[in-house]
């Protein structure tokens, strides 16, 4: 069954029939609704849109570099993902022509304004190109640190939100030492979703007010919130069953056998919310890293991957988009694949920091073919 694709469908088909032409700070120009929602059960398949090949390993990719608590695009490259390429060579030439530009002084010291306009041209001329600038960050690492960081994005903010400055003198053998406090959200949940998981808590936020301003991009997807609900003892068996006869054994699957089987007691939903949405290229991303995600936590506190959902706000097609967004909506969607985690026997509590892009695979993918559409930074 594939209802992700034919909603996917149904909201780029919304955006063209009620969508407002808006300006935005690409200066490319949108079709935008405002306020809509996408539901997908994760029993039905991982949500990988089929209606045109979608590159799997470059979500995961982005995905584990969030989960690092990284901020620099080198791990990225290094992976070939190039999802944020963009982003960081913007911030890169805007930062080089800006420092170019304050060598120009006023008029009445002509003799020193000549030489520096000569400098100012120098500079504006070694600028590197995209392609210079990302090679260069995969092979000069002093020049990856300094221009392939991000700022506080994503990645900070889940694993090491800024907190209030406490007193570490004891544990610096200091006078006095105050740092920040460091908290990480993503291991706190973990441990919340372990201890008491009817929380109305269970909650990881990116947008830090206090540091958008150093971020090369606030974030779009802005914050996420998990659920569960207790399994009743029917559909406990069933996962007995389905476990090992999925393996090719038939087992006759009792109540006293679930806790000697470890089955799950429990299913786990995630909710998140997005400001922003970059409707055909960003959304396909969206929602097969937060099922991703969920599939990941999931089965870091042994439950079942229950309800994905996506409350969105400004919902837009870029001008530019329009015509692939037509063409895709007028595909028929093939059955959604399957995940694949690829971890050893009893691997289940594997650090959310250690994985790889290859711990991840999918089974009967098939979809059309890539439709190509340019980014807007």
């Amino acid at each position: 069954m594939n209802n992700i694709d034919k909603q996917y469908q149904a909201l780029l088909q919304d955006i063209l029939d009620n969508g407002v032409k808006k300006k935005d700070r690409t200066g490319t120009g949108t079709l935008s609704v405002f306020g809509r929602q996408i539901r997908h059960k994760m029993s039905e398949g991982f949500p990988l849109l089929t209606t045109k090949k979608m590159p799997f390993k470059t979500i995961v990719t982005e995905l584990l570099w969030f989960l690092r608590g990284d901020t620099n695009i080198k791990y990225l490259v290094d992976n070939n993902c190039h999802i944020w390429d963009g982003d960081a060579y913007k911030n890169y030439k805007t930062k080089i022509e800006n420092y170019s530009n304050r060598l120009n002084l006023p008029d009445n010291i002509s003799e020193f304004q000549g030489a520096m306009d000569i400098v100012s041209n120098q500079i504006k001329s070694h600028i590197l190109t995209q392609e210079e600038f990302i090679n260069k960050i995969k092979t000069d690492d002093e020049f990856a640190k300094k221009w392939g960081e991000l700022g506080p994005i994503y990645g900070k903010q889940w694993r090491s939100w800024k907190g209030e400055y406490v007193d570490k003198s004891a544990e610096f053998g200091v006078h006095t030492a105050w740092v920040p406090e460091r908290i990480d959200q993503i291991a706190n949940l973990i441990r919340d979703l372990k201890t008491n998981p009817d929380s109305r808590r269970l909650m990881v936020n990116a947008w830090n007010v206090g540091e958008l301003d150093q971020m090369t991009l606030p974030p779009c997807h802005y914050g996420f919130q998990v659920y569960t609900r207790e399994l009743n003892e029917q559909e406990r068996i069933n996962l007995l069953h389905n476990k090992y006869e999925n393996k090719g054994h038939h087992i006759e699957a009792g109540f006293n056998m679930l806790d000697e089987f470890d089955i799950p007691t429990r299913t786990i939903s995630l909710s998140w919310n997005q400001r922003s949405v970059d409707t055909f290229l960003g959304l396909p991303f969206n929602i097969a890293s937060y099922a991703l995600l969920l599939e990941i936590i999931a089965r870091e506190v042994n439950m079942v991957p229950d309800e994905l959902i996506g409350n969105l706000g400004d919902v837009h097609l870029y001008l530019n988009h329009v015509e692939q967004a037509k063409e895709q909506i007028g595909r028929e969607p093939f059955e959604l694949p399957r995940l694949g985690m690829d971890y050893r026997e009893g691997e289940y509590n594997k650090n959310l920091k250690d994985f790889v892009p290859d711990d991840f695979y999918l089974t009967n993918y098939q979809s059309h073919q890539a439709i190509k559409a340019p980014l807007s930074n």
